[in-house]
């Protein structure tokens, strides 16, 4: 101790950590020790340092609303105002309706206007059905833009018509249209109950006749008569030079056909191989011009015969003709 009662000295033999046992001096500090210590302190400054000098509680200044509200929003805002207005006040009017039937929608007019307007229109497949009725079913006038054509439900539309199978189609931009149709073949007439229809050839009913184009189609009449229209077919067929003189098939108790002649008259065929009485027909009129007869009906359904019906004014002829012949063997009469 020195005079003042103190050590001079340290009481430990030594640093910790010092396998020598050497002792430092106090004064001489430790660098390792130092430089962590320094890290450490910077670590904790650090943070506190960006956040900038700490301010009262209370003397937070705030941005005025003018710098954060984006520039020209007031001008943008009213302008819109003043525009729903107007377009609120010419739908009232009827300007608003006026625009659209003469120009269109405004999407299709702004689409028109950077070049997406329908410029060409290609439509295959088509048979009974023309151009200007397609278009009219799909719906698409010269106001139309590509952008805006429903390819799926003009489809739909299409495919909704009797005489359209299958339809597709494809918008090929900037400003083309493809349409593809497949459509039913149109095979026969069939009236029934006072109802005329466009049937195909496995009976199915496409569409009401109400058009010139399928006049000229065999004319089925009765009920089912539509699903044996292959087999009246096949008996036009057979007719030869008859079948311009044929006006139309009836269906006899959807077993036997009847014809119906230009004429008036009746021809009754058989159920069974009714070709063959047809020729037999066609025979008859080549040799004896039956069908210019005065005829009601005439029935081929016995293969080994025919039976005539006359006309009320053929069979009164007929009985008074039968009435003054003169019999055989009669008194006062030659024989």
């Amino acid at each position: 101790m020195d005079g003042g009662g103190r050590v001079d000295e340290p009481l430990t033999a030594g640093y910790p950590g010092l396998a020598d046992g050497r002792r430092e001096p106090l004064s001489r500090p430790d660098t390792r020790q130092a430089g962590f210590v320094s890290r450490f302190a910077a670590a904790i400054v650090a943070p506190a340092a960006a956040f900038g000098p700490r301010r009262r509680r209370g003397a937070f200044v705030a941005v005025p609303l003018a710098r954060r509200i984006p520039r020209l929003t007031g001008t943008a805002l009213a302008l819109s105002f003043f525009g729903a207005v107007g377009l609120y006040g010419s739908v009232l009017g009827g300007q608003y309706a006026f625009i659209r039937d003469t120009y269109g929608e405004p999407r299709d007019i702004a689409a028109r206007i950077l070049g997406f307007g329908l410029q060409k229109i290609t439509i295959s497949g088509l048979s009974q059905l023309r151009e200007r009725e397609v278009l009219r079913i799909a719906g698409i006038t010269p106001l139309t833009s590509l952008p805006f054509l429903g390819a799926a439900a003009m489809r739909a539309k299409l495919e909704a018509t009797p005489l359209v199978k299958s339809a597709s189609v494809r918008k090929l931009y900037p400003n083309e249209l493809v349409i593809t149709l497949v459509e039913r073949e149109p095979f026969a007439l069939w009236q029934n109950k006072g109802e005329l229809n466009v049937v195909s050839a496995d009976g199915t009913v496409i569409d009401r006749m109400n058009d010139s184009r399928f006049a000229t189609l065999p004319l089925v009449v009765g009920e089912r008569a539509n699903l044996r229209a292959r087999s009246y077919a096949a008996l036009l067929d057979a007719a030869g030079p008859l079948r311009s003189k044929i006006r139309a098939g009836m269906l006899v108790s959807g077993r036997r056909w009847s014809l119906k002649m230009e004429n008036g008259m009746d021809v009754r065929l058989p159920e069974e191989d009714a070709p063959a009485a047809i020729a037999r027909l066609a025979r008859l009129e080549r040799d004896g011009r039956i069908l210019d007869k005065d005829v009601l009906a005439i029935d081929l359904r016995m293969p080994d015969r025919v039976v005539v019906r006359l006309s009320e004014e053929a069979a009164a002829a007929r009985a008074e003709l039968m009435r003054k012949k003169p019999q055989r063997g009669a008194k006062g009469v030659e024989t």
